[in-house]
C-alpha cells in the first residue's frame, strides 16, 4: 500500500493529473458510493474520505461531493480546498462559505456538521497538518496564487 501511495503522490502533483482528475475521480467515487450505499468510497481506498453534501451557494440546490478528509484526534475533519492545484477555489467552498451547516457521509454513516474556514495560526497548523497527511498539497499550494481554503468540520 505504501509503494502504491507514493506512486498516487506522484502523479497527483502533476499538471495533467489536475486537468483530468476533477472530472474522474468525483464522477467515479459518486458511482460507486451510491451503488454500495454508502459503504465505500473508492478514493478512500488510498485518503481518508467523505461524501459532502452542501447547499449551493447560488442554487440552494443540495450538492453532493466526495473528498479528502483529514480526520482529527477531536472527532472533527479538515476538508482542504486544494481543486487538485487548479487555480479557482472549489464550489463546495463556496457553499459552505454561505451555508456552514453541512453532512458528510463517512464509512456508512451520515453525520450532520457545521464547516468553519480557518485561518491564521488555527489555520497554520491545519495546514501542516494536512501536508502530514498529503504532502502533494505543497505542489498544489505552490501552483496557485490563491490561498488554499481549509474547514474544520464538527459534529452538530
Amino acid at each position: 500500500m505504501a509503494a502504491g501511495r507514493r506512486l498516487v503522490q506522484r502523479v497527483s502533483v502533476t499538471r495533467a493529473f489536475a486537468r483530468v482528475a476533477p472530472h474522474v475521480v468525483p464522477a467515479l467515487d459518486r458511482t460507486v458510493h451510491r451503488l454500495t450505499k454508502g459503504k465505500v468510497l473508492l478514493s478512500a481506498r488510498m485518503l481518508s474520505g467523505v461524501i459532502l453534501t452542501t447547499t449551493g451557494a447560488r442554487t440552494g440546490q443540495w450538492r453532493r461531493t466526495p473528498l479528502a478528509c483529514v480526520p482529527e484526534d477531536a472527532g472533527t475533519w479538515l476538508l482542504v480546498g486544494s481543486n487538485f492545484g487548479r487555480p479557482g477555489h472549489p464550489a463546495w467552498t463556496a457553499n459552505l462559505l454561505k451555508n456552514p451547516a453541512a453532512e458528510i457521509s463517512r464509512r456508512g454513516r451520515d453525520i450532520p456538521v457545521r464547516a468553519r474556514l480557518l485561518t491564521g495560526a488555527e489555520r497554520a497548523d491545519a495546514w501542516a497538518a494536512a501536508l502530514r497527511f498529503w504532502p502533494p498539497y505543497a505542489a498544489y499550494q505552490a501552483r496557485v496564487t490563491r490561498e488554499i481554503r481549509i474547514f474544520r468540520l464538527e459534529p452538530r
